[in-house]
């Protein structure tokens, strides 16, 4: 890899409306990023209204219309330091949990993995509280819903954390903190070679 060239952010949305909006808040704060577009994805975003949202971030914007995903490639190249896939729905999270890798998500995940590429990942479909009962997601047009996330999900999630590169965060909070956390690192260290357990 050519040192010389800056590494970025790649940030991977899925097809989730729930905390869509929040992470395209932070997605707005950032520099050097470029956004991949699940199918659904890219659906959810203009159902919700908020494809001037995220035209507005100024990012790069790279969507899954290839069948061999060829965006990933990017990957082999050196052009990213860190993956977050934000919001990841319960079914990313079920495919990257078992090794799948069908799609541009899953497979920008995969290729993460293969090149030791750190991963953060918000998993939206999880409850962090022991005792919490159900979520409140947000629905197209400013509507809300409960949900209530099954043991399965909750399972997969923590079978994805125990993934080498990998962290998977619970919240909104833990995400813009090890994103910022992250990219304070590469700065310093001016690598992508960064243990996960300084997070």
């Amino acid at each position: 890899m050519d040192k010389s060239v800056q590494q970025r952010l790649a940030w991977a949305i899925t097809g989730s409306g729930h905390y869509l909006r929040e992470s395209l808040s932070i997605l707005q704060s950032l520099d050097d990023v470029d956004i991949f577009l699940s199918k659904a994805a890219a659906e959810i975003l203009k159902q919700y209204g908020f494809q001037a949202q995220l035209e507005a971030t100024g990012h790069r914007i790279y969507q899954d219309k290839t069948a061999s995903s060829v965006p990933v490639e990017l990957f082999y190249e050196g052009k990213y330091h860190t993956l977050v896939i934000s919001p990841a729905t319960s079914n990313t999270i079920a495919k990257m949990a078992y090794g799948f890798s069908d799609s541009l998500v899953t497979n920008l995940f995969a290729q993460a993995g293969k090149t030791r590429v750190h991963s953060i990942v918000f998993a939206c479909d999880t409850v962090p509280e022991i005792d919490a009962e159900s979520i409140v997601s947000e629905a197209p047009r400013e509507n809300f819903v409960k949900v209530y996330p099954r043991q399965i999900d909750l399972d997969n999630a923590v079978k994805l954390a125990q993934f080498e590169h990998t962290q998977v965060v619970e919240n909104m909070s833990q995400l813009q903190h090890a994103v910022m956390q992250r990219l304070a690192d590469v700065h310093q260290t001016g690598t992508k070679e960064i243990s996960i357990e300084s997070q």
